[in-house]
């Protein structure tokens, strides 16, 4: 599955953004249940520990599409210096 974000370019940045927006959106949703429904405090805090268990998951997924992009950084930097060992040309970047 991190793989296929990955290929499907979602960054670790993402996810991380996407936990702290977890984060936020729950003490808004707490704070709206709050004080717009009738229905009590109970109920708010319901809903805020429901939205709020989504940001582990979301920095999880962060830390995890982290690691992808450093085997990935590390995999190409090693056919680099093997292309370069061999007298293959490496890339340029732009035509430069």
């Amino acid at each position: 599955m991190i793989k296929t974000l990955h290929k499907m370019g979602i960054k670790s940045n993402h996810m991380y953004l996407a936990g702290i927006g977890s984060v936020g959106l729950a003490l808004a949703t707490w704070f709206t249940s709050k004080n717009k429904e009738g229905a009590g405090l109970d109920r708010a805090d319901r809903w805020g520990i429901f939205i709020g268990e989504w940001a582990p998951t979301f920095f999880a997924m962060g830390v995890a599409l982290r690691i992808e992009e450093t085997h990935r950084e590390l995999e190409e930097s090693e056919m680099e210096s093997f292309g370069q060992a061999q007298g293959v040309r490496s890339r340029s970047h732009a035509g430069v």
